[in-house]
This record gives structure tokens, C-alpha cells and sequence, in this order.
């Protein structure tokens, strides 16, 4: 049964205590993938003769619960397909996503503590995020050019996670890095036993309402302008 709680908000809300634009109580799917310390997102199939369908489009959030036992997150909507056979179908990313907008300028950090708070004193534009952590870990990490928020917090060399480890759990507008998020039960996944079917799927695609033009090398540094941000 799908949850009758999912909630369309608009593109600029940043509170989710509210009804929004109103619940998508017609949705055949609504399913949520998080991975450690990767993807995290929403799909949807809705019916064009749903309640609100009118009313999604790019760029709105949609609340809804990641799981049984988290409090309801929003996604923000990224694609959404051509009707096929009465029914379209809706991707969204979760809000956290939005740091791959926020630019951070080079800077530098001696622990994980330092790392959170030195990236996001270094944002050229007011950044709405909240960064938590209970790691203690001491280690030096060193930005020499401006990247997003998003790719500094892993996937990267050289990024938070590359350079202190631990595991991340994104809720709402607050980021916490764990040194471990729940715990080891000793259960293994094993193809052909517990997971019987395997599919990787790729997308692409992003927003931009500014640009942070630099040049760097390692003879001459770093040249930027002096608004950073146009």
C-alpha cells in the first residue's frame, strides 16, 4: 500500500510541517533507494487523472517517508516522463542534492570538526545546511579550488569523506557524519541467496543560477574574481 502522507510541496519551501500545495493521495508507486553514503531518491508513478497532477512539475518537493522508521524527507522533482498509458513517472533527489548549488572557496581544516565549519564559513552565498558530526578524527585537508559543497562532502579525492571516513545520514537540511549509522547484525548479501536481482541505472542532471569562474594551476595558484559568485 502506498503512503497516503505524501506531501507536494513548492520549489521554495524550507519548512515541511504544513500541508504544502496539498498530498498525492492518487500515486500507484512511491519507492525510496538510499545507499550509504550514496544515492538517495524518490520514484513515483502517478495517474493523469490524479488529485494534483496538474500541479507537479520540475523543481517542487515531494515529502514522503524513506522508510518505516524516519521521520518524512523531501525530494526535490528532476525528471519527469511523457504519460504512458494514463500514468507518468517521477524522480526526485533528496534535498541535499541542493549542495551541489552552494560553491565553497578554497580553504583548509586539521580535523573533521574544522572541515564542516571551514567549508561552509567559505560559501561565497548564504548556505541553509546544518553539518553534524560525532567524529573526532584529526587529519589535515586541504581545498586549493572552488568546488561544491556536494562533491566536498565524498565521491571525490580529497573530500571529507575521503579524508575521515565514516557514514553519512542526510535529514532535511542537516547533514551528520557518523562514525557508524546503526549497527553490524553480521547478515551478508550474497547473489543468487538473499539478492536475486541486480540493476544499475545513471542520471544526469542539474540547475545552475550562477557560476564561479576561476583559473588554477599549480605553478601560478589560484585566480578569481573578486564577487566569486556571478
Amino acid at each position: 500500500m502506498v503512503d497516503a502522507m505524501i506531501v507536494l510541496f513548492e520549489s521554495s519551501a524550507t519548512q515541511f510541517t504544513t500541508n504544502g500545495l496539498g498530498n498525492l493521495p492518487d500515486a500507484i508507486s512511491c519507492t525510496v533507494v538510499e545507499e550509504r553514503n550514496g544515492e538517495f531518491e524518490l520514484e513515483m508513478e502517478y495517474p493523469i487523472t490524479g488529485k494534483r497532477y496538474d500541479e507537479l512539475s520540475l523543481r517542487r518537493i515531494i515529502v514522503a517517508k524513506p522508510n518505516p522508521y524516519a521521520d518524512p524527507q523531501p525530494f526535490r522533482i528532476y525528471s519527469m516522463t511523457k504519460p504512458i498509458n494514463g500514468i507518468v513517472t517521477v524522480n526526485a533527489e533528496h534535498i541535499s542534492y541542493d549542495l551541489s548549488g552552494y560553491p565553497a572557496a578554497p580553504f583548509t581544516a586539521d580535523s573533521v570538526v574544522d572541515a564542516f565549519v571551514n567549508m561552509k564559513n567559505a560559501s561565497p552565498v548564504g548556505c541553509p545546511f546544518t553539518f553534524i558530526t560525532d567524529k573526532t578524527t584529526l587529519a589535515s585537508m586541504s581545498v586549493m579550488k572552488p568546488s561544491s559543497m556536494r562533491s566536498l562532502l565524498g565521491g571525490v579525492e580529497g573530500s571529507i569523506l575521503d579524508v575521515y571516513g565514516g557514514e553519512y545520514e542526510f535529514d532535511k537540511f542537516t547533514v551528520r557524519l557518523w562514525n557508524n549509522r546503526g549497527s553490524n547484525r553480521g547478515v551478508s548479501i550474497r547473489y543468487g541467496k538473499n539478492l536475486t536481482d541486480l540493476k544499475q541505472e545513471e542520471s544526469c542532471s542539474s540547475v545552475y543560477t550562477g557560476v564561479y569562474p576561476f583559473w588554477y594551476s599549480e605553478q601560478d595558484g589560484l585566480v578569481q574574481l573578486s564577487e566569486k559568485v556571478l
